[in-house]
């Protein structure tokens, strides 16, 4: 398989989100005439686990990010959520690169990171919702010869805002969103990592995000 640049990624996650809410949301609407008056009012479910639709980059044979997520949600009351979430990826370029950016731009090496964040989230109306999310990070740093040669921290904030569409008596679903990524800190790169990291912001915007989850 050859590597996805960033721009067709970004296409790729576009599609798959439009594709499976449009089936789903078609599936609910043919289903609806026959749901029973107990299937239309489900167990109230105050927990759920979940990940993201980003695993699938671990295809990409060149530079593959190795990332792994698990999410876990607690229902305080109806429409609000505390999550939990474990997270572990690398990256080769910086992270304030924009999808529709056509720089070369890439590290000596790469960076992995490991956090375990928190976030809130809120629904609106039906399955409007928007989520905000703090991950400390701390980052090790690999030269080409994927040997490690530094430490670092990084804070990671987040802002999502997206719809939830849910199925099977509405105990699975899904959340295409749209994200928008800051981090404030961003410490102890090596020399020849911040020279390229210097000319890049430390925000990154309309990223294209896809969860997906079982509630119990």
């Amino acid at each position: 398989m050859k590597p996805l640049t960033q721009a067709k990624w970004v296409l790729l996650t576009f599609v798959m989100v439009f594709s499976i809410t449009t089936v789903y949301c078609q599936q609910d609407t043919q289903s609806g005439p026959s749901i029973t008056k107990s299937e239309k009012q489900p167990q109230e479910w105050k927990h759920s686990i979940g990940s993201s639709l980003f695993l699938l980059r671990n295809l990409d044979t060149k530079e593959p990010p190795m990332y792994f997520q698990l999410n876990y949600g607690h229902q305080l009351a109806p429409g609000k959520i505390i999550i939990a979430e474990a997270i572990t990826w690398a990256y080769y370029r910086p992270l304030g690169m924009q999808w529709w950016d056509a720089s070369e731009d890439k590290y000596p090496g790469k960076i992995r990171a490991f956090g375990i964040g928190a976030g809130y989230q809120h629904f609106y109306v039906k399955g409007l919702y928007s989520t905000v999310q703090v991950t400390p990070f701390l980052q090790k740093f690999y030269d080409n010869e994927d040997s490690s040669i530094q430490s670092g921290f990084q804070l990671w904030c987040q802002f999502r805002v997206g719809y939830r569409v849910e199925f099977f008596n509405k105990r699975w679903f899904v959340e295409p969103s749209v994200v928008c990524n800051y981090w404030p800190v961003n410490t102890n790169f090596p020399a020849p990592f911040e020279v390229v990291e210097n000319n890049w912001p430390n925000y990154f915007l309309f990223e294209p995000g896809l969860h997906f989850g079982v509630k119990f």
